[in-house]
């Protein structure tokens, strides 16, 4: 962990060698969702390969730079594209720019991904604002020696999305007339998609949409002490009793038939934060 705060600290030195934003807010955009980041006043981008111990981006639809400037008036950075677990990498490395986000002074946490729709009353396209989340991936970025200076051993998780910012999304949905549905959000490893015995399990279990991302870096960011919002885009139905071979490429191209919405509803809502 010591190790751990020298290398946030050198990739904030560095940053901020290429940027004089001191952002307030930090985004996470998921497969295929990366398009908010052309909204944003640019100040600087920052491929990720130049950032000391930054991991390189390896999947389909994430872009691999780190964006700073403006949205709405709004100082924010922004990942165009993330890590994943299945990639092969660490959840301390997954996580990493998280805690380097959080360095540079965001308090608030937006995060977005591409899911697996299992409730039945979602539609690929639609948007599915996370009100709570399952870890199944059967690790956690917490585990190893604690350093209480990037947050407390045992963070509370009871409100993981605040309820607050949750609200808001819901009323600028409403007002732009977006489609945005509820839901907990499940979390498995991946790279396989699931199979039909499994969908129903997760079904069962209380989730409403699975992917594989995301509940690592809201673990960190709420240790953090950052307050956190989740969208995601529904890009398949995952019903086990009407299962169909799942078609990548298909799930890419709802992704980026989604990016509008996810742009316009994500942008108006840092707007009125």
């Amino acid at each position: 962990m010591a190790d751990l705060k020298g290398r946030i600290k050198e990739a904030v030195s560095f940053i901020k060698s290429r940027s004089k934003v001191r952002p307030r807010i930090a985004i996470i955009l998921g497969t295929g969702l990366g398009a908010l980041a052309d909204e944003i006043e640019a100040d600087e981008t920052v491929p990720y390969s130049d950032i000391p111990s930054f991991p390189a981006s390896t999947v389909i639809g994430h872009a691999g730079q780190l964006v700073l400037g403006k949205i709405g008036g709004k100082k924010v950075v922004a990942m165009q594209g993330r890590f994943h677990y299945y990639e092969g990498y660490s959840l301390e490395e997954v996580t990493f720019p998280v805690r380097v986000m959080r360095a540079l002074g965001a308090e608030t946490f937006i995060v977005s991904n591409a899911a697996g729709g299992m409730n039945p009353q979602f539609e690929t396209g639609d948007l599915m604002i996370i009100t709570d989340h399952i870890n199944l991936m059967g690790v956690n970025p917490l585990i190893g020696v604690s350093d209480e200076r990037l947050g407390p051993r045992f963070p509370d998780m009871s409100e993981p999305y605040d309820r607050k910012l949750v609200r808001l999304t819901e009323k600028v949905a409403r007002e732009e007339k977006i489609k945005a549905q509820k839901g907990v959000y499940v979390a498995v490893t991946g790279p396989n998609l699931e199979t039909a015995a499994e969908y129903r399990f997760l079904r069962l279990i209380g989730a409403d949409a699975v992917g594989m991302s995301t509940v690592p870096e809201v673990i960190v960011a709420v240790q953090a002490g950052m307050r956190v919002l989740g969208i995601s885009c529904i890009t398949d139905k995952c019903l086990p009793d009407v299962l169909k071979p799942a078609n990548i490429e298909a799930i890419f191209k709802v992704a980026r038939t989604a990016e509008p919405k996810l742009t316009r509803l994500v942008s108006q809502v840092i707007g009125r934060m």
